[in-house]
Formats: structure tokens, C-alpha cells, sequence
């Protein structure tokens, strides 16, 4: 299956608002080992070694 880069989350300014306020209060370093942990628990949520590869390629550009 490839890569789905079409808008594809239901409420997006509501997750995207939710997200926002998970990082409220917390050190950049926090902030950014919250934003690891999310990628690690998604990657293994979706767990197709492809998909992924496609996603980590996607988002260096």
C-alpha cells in the first residue's frame, strides 16, 4: 500500500489543536522526546516497512 499524503484526518484543526496543547508547558527537550514517542508509537502502529520508508523519505524533502 503506498504512502497517503491526502488530507485523510477527520477534524484536522481539532487534532491539530490537541497536539498543540499536549506541548503546553513542556521544555523544548520534553517537547521534542513528545514528538519521538508519538513517531515511534504511529511507525509501529502502521507497521509496513515501505510505508514508513516512503513517509521518512516524504518528510526530507
Amino acid at each position: 500500500m503506498p504512502l497517503n499524503t491526502k488530507p485523510n484526518i477527520k477534524d484536522p484543526d481539532g487534532y491539530y489543536a490537541e497536539l498543540i496543547a499536549a506541548h503546553q508547558g513542556l521544555s523544548d527537550d520534553d517537547s521534542m522526546a513528545l514528538n519521538a514517542r508519538l513517531v515511534l508509537l504511529l511507525m509501529n502502529h502502521i507497521g509496513d516497512r515501505e510505508v514508513l520508508s516512503e513517509a521518512l523519505a516524504a518528510a526530507k524533502k
